[in-house]
């Protein structure tokens, strides 16, 4: 009897205090899987700061070239005859490890704050790492200067225009298919002119993006 009770006595203690080389198992595997956890933290840490970040993408003019009849005045009335049309060639740098699809843009050319010629930049996609050259034909409406002859008198008396383009492309990136970023690339370039040789006197341009 007394045997009886010692060995239900001892498989209670048993069942109590398991062996320890069990829990000791049971703890690593604890630690290891929070191991793991924390290394996937670190890494996608690491790949939202480095390759899911979005970059700006570049836009930059590789050509620019003016067609036309050059601008004639005529007196004792006076009489200006205009048919200008800046053609731009815009590089857009996609610098993203993700594609880059682009909306559809505008570029605005500009005399002194006032809008005289516009034009659309239609959609695309641009790839991984990719690029592409996005044609831009700007013609200067000669009705739209009518709010500033005496200007425009003076710069064509000295035998140079001065004219800005205003380019914007908005579009976005996706990450992994479900990670987006809406970027909006921006270019503004002022473009110096002569006349009556209508050559490109000088040209300084400025890029940026809105994240």
């Amino acid at each position: 009897m007394k045997d009886s009770q010692n060995k239900q006595y001892q498989e209670e203690q048993a069942l109590m205090n398991p062996p320890k080389k069990g829990r000791n198992k049971c703890v690593t595997c604890i630690c290891i899987v929070l191991l793991l956890l924390l290394v996937l933290v670190i890494v996608c840490v690491i790949l939202a700061f480095t390759l899911f970040k979005p970059k700006d993408p570049k836009t930059k003019v590789v050509s620019a070239t003016l067609e036309g009849i050059s601008p004639r005045l005529t007196f004792p009335a006076i009489n200006i005859q205009l048919n200008v049309t800046l053609n731009l060639k815009i590089q857009v740098d996609n610098q993203n490890h993700a594609s880059f699809k682009r909306a559809d843009g505008t570029s605005l050319l500009m005399y002194k704050g006032v809008e005289v010629g516009d034009t659309d930049i239609y959609a695309g996609l641009i790839p991984a790492k990719g690029s592409t050259i996005l044609p831009c034909r700007l013609t200067l409406q000669a009705d739209k200067l009518a709010s500033n002859v005496t200007g425009l008198l003076g710069d064509l008396m000295g035998g140079q225009l001065s004219l800005e383009a205003v380019t914007r492309i908005p579009g976005r990136v996706t990450f992994l298919g479900f990670i987006k970023k809406h970027i909006v690339a921006k270019s503004n370039c002022q473009f110096v002119f002569g006349f009556p040789d209508m050559e490109i006197k000088s040209q300084i341009c400025k890029n940026k993006a809105k994240l």
